[in-house]
């Protein structure tokens, strides 16, 4: 019967472990989420005028990938809330395929509580956010 008991308290254990470190990448994905949010909405605000566009007359807005990345580095550089993630970066999806959709990609690397030791190097995650700045009047 010990054995029995024993047993079940180190499944319950291992299943605990399991879902702390779950849970635990899960928060920080949706931490990342956020801050994307931010790039991506600083780099969609960042347009240029282009051209008068049909016979509506209104101007549309130009976004360059080389600008949106620019935008969303600075906007981490300067976001307090980066330095909580390690090894943050802004990797090469982040641009503008369209010339007025601005997408930013973050990259971080995640270390779960209580199961660090089977992963030193960490969980890498990804988290991508799309914004599109319109002009209205």
């Amino acid at each position: 019967m010990t054995v029995m008991i024993v047993g079940y308290v180190l499944l319950a254990l291992l299943v605990v472990t399991v879902v702390i470190g779950i849970s635990s990448v899960h928060l920080e994905h949706k931490r990342l989420l956020s801050l994307a949010d931010g790039a991506s909405l600083a780099a969609a605000d960042s347009y240029t005028l282009g051209e008068v566009a049909g016979e509506s007359g209104r101007p549309s807005t130009t976004l360059g990938s080389e600008r949106v990345r620019n935008v969303a580095a600075d906007f981490l550089a300067r976001s307090p809330s980066s330095t909580r993630f390690d090894g943050l970066a802004v990797t090469g999806a982040t641009g503008s395929p369209d010339g007025s959709t601005a997408v930013v990609v973050l990259s971080t690397v995640v270390h779960p509580p209580v199961v660090n030791f089977l992963v030193p190097d960490g969980i890498r995650i990804e988290a991508a956010s799309t914004a599109r700045s319109r002009l209205t009047r």
